[in-house]
């Protein structure tokens, strides 16, 4: 009898040791469950960013800063030719878009505003009363290696009170990585820039 009674404690307390452990295991497998979509979930939320538009949020994706790099460079590059070389004969527009072109690139642009600067080019404009517009054609830009080189082809459009005057424009440079801010949005810097050509296209009267 007593055997008996020991033998049922003894499969009781096997039982009860065998339902213990399933359920540590499987609170442990459900904790690291819950963990790992958890962290599934981060990942998810970091790759959205809501954007408010006319008080509804709308949902957008971030991507990797390499994804975007051909497109924010050329971008950047871009809105520093038209900075650079969109003139009035107005000098504080002048200024105004000069300040902004040279956040975005080194010393070497700052050169040849001085450049500009100490030939009278843009007092000229302003006493001449004329403007100047660029459009750029195309930026080819090499992300193979780094600091990234770049070449900007464009026109220029120089309108005068007798004429306007086209010109072709071609730029090179590189373009190395910089904290974003609000004076340069995409985070480059555009160094060691030069202009190789910049000559006469047509001429017409006005």
């Amino acid at each position: 009898m007593m055997f008996r009674q020991m033998k049922n404690i003894d499969t009781a307390f096997k039982s009860f040791r065998l339902y213990t452990l399933v359920v540590i295991t499987g609170s442990i497998v459900l904790s690291c469950f819950a963990i790992f979509r958890s962290y599934q979930m981060v990942n998810s939320a970091q790759g959205k960013v809501y954007i408010l538009a006319n008080g509804k949020a709308l949902e957008a994706f971030a991507s990797e800063r390499k994804e975007n790099i051909p497109v924010e460079a050329k971008d950047h590059i871009s809105n520093f030719h038209r900075l650079f070389f969109s003139l009035d004969p107005d000098d504080k527009v002048i200024q105004s878009n000069i300040s902004k072109a040279l956040y975005l690139a080194d010393a070497s642009a700052k050169r040849q505003y001085e450049t500009l600067q100490e030939t009278g080019y843009f007092s000229s404009v302003i006493a001449g009363n004329i403007s100047q517009e660029i459009t750029i054609d195309s930026i080819s830009l090499n992300i193979e290696h780094y600091p990234f080189s770049f070449r900007c082809y464009a026109k220029q459009r120089i309108i005068r009170p007798t004429s306007i005057v086209q010109r072709s424009l071609i730029t090179e440079g590189f373009l190395r990585n910089v904290s974003r801010s609000d004076n340069n949005a995409h985070g480059f810097l555009i160094e060691r820039w030069s202009t190789i050509e910049n000559k006469d296209l047509s001429s017409q009267n006005r």
